[in-house]
């Protein structure tokens, strides 16, 4: 990406979570290990969905799309945090932070979108049961899978092509482990309020478009579930939607918690990007493995292969 001619620094210093050597080697085991979950808990998920077909409807397709965002979205940052937690100089160039944070929007915008799909997909299948072909056909789910990608991509080029023309001339200190924007727009010489506003409202049309989808499609879901007469079948629905429900939860309040306080470089703030952009996308596919029989299943039928296989 091309700066603006007028910057005179070259890179940025990252703050880091901890200027204690020891602790910065206890971070990097601690890091290390959820990343490696991550990799290993969103491969898996895709596996599964590949090879199991029990799995091959829209919503294992969309899950399958959510495991490959929380991979992006992890090695978006980890890998720099790991790099940086053993290095005595913790720098990253103009280019690879604007970089870093391009796809930190993307991978946050895609996922945001696929919660909401993944939200519609639930409300067909359990308010229009019979329907349910019809309506989440193959067109329509390919679509809007790759329409979350779309807006992902979208909202990610609308903010950095400000970014960009932002001018960097000290001081270069980013207080936080990796790039996000908030934090490096504080360091700009010239006038960010172009930039903060894009960023402000991208983020408000992309939510609220989301959060609507959201709210109409649980509230249609609650209504249906307390018109069923018996309790099983209530449990049922709610159970069905449990996974989806408390990885929402956890990707929104993380997500809103961050972004919608001011970029101070505080402690709260570094837990919120580490919840936000580290964790999240480990504990996705554990929610959904624990939580989901259909995926438990499947888990137990491609171990019994393989152990036919090996003996």
């Amino acid at each position: 990406m091309a700066l603006g001619n007028n910057s005179t620094i070259t890179e940025f210093l990252l703050l880091g979570l901890s200027a204690d050597p020891d602790g910065q080697a206890l971070l990097f085991v601690l890091f290390l290990v959820i990343y490696l979950l991550t990799i290993m808990g969103n491969l898996l998920l895709l596996l599964l969905i590949r090879t199991d077909s029990h799995l091959h409807t829209p919503m294992y397709f969309f899950l399958s799309h959510l495991s490959f965002v929380d991979l992006c979205f992890s090695s978006v940052t980890v890998p720099k945090m790991l790099q940086n937690l053993l290095s005595q100089r913790k720098t990253i160039s103009v280019e690879g932070c604007l970089t870093q944070v391009f796809f930190v929007f993307v991978a946050a915008g895609t996922e945001a979108c696929l919660l909401s799909v993944m939200a519609y997909d639930r409300y067909a299948a359990i308010c229009h049961p019979l329907l349910y072909g019809q309506i989440m056909s193959k067109q329509l789910y390919m679509y809007l899978a790759w329409g979350s990608w779309a807006l992902g991509f979208l909202d990610a080029l609308i903010n950095i092509l400000l970014a960009v023309n932002m001018v960097f001339c000290g001081p270069n200190l980013v207080r936080s482990f990796a790039c996000e924007l908030p934090p490096v727009l504080l360091l700009a010489c010239s006038d960010p309020h172009a930039s903060i506003a894009s960023m402000l409202t991208t983020m408000v049309v992309l939510g609220l478009s989301n959060i609507i989808l959201l709210l109409g499609s649980y509230s249609r879901i609650i209504t249906t579930a307390l018109r069923v007469n018996s309790a099983a079948g209530r449990s049922k629905i709610f159970s069905t939607c449990s996974s989806h429900f408390l990885v929402l939860v956890i990707f929104y309040g993380s997500g809103c918690s961050r972004y919608m306080t001011p970029a101070s470089g505080s402690a709260l703030e570094q837990v919120l990007s580490v919840q936000y952009s580290v964790v999240t996308p480990m504990l996705n596919p554990l929610i959904y493995s624990l939580k989901n029989q259909e995926v438990k299943t499947a888990l137990k039928r491609m171990l019994a292969r393989k152990s036919r296989l090996t003996f």
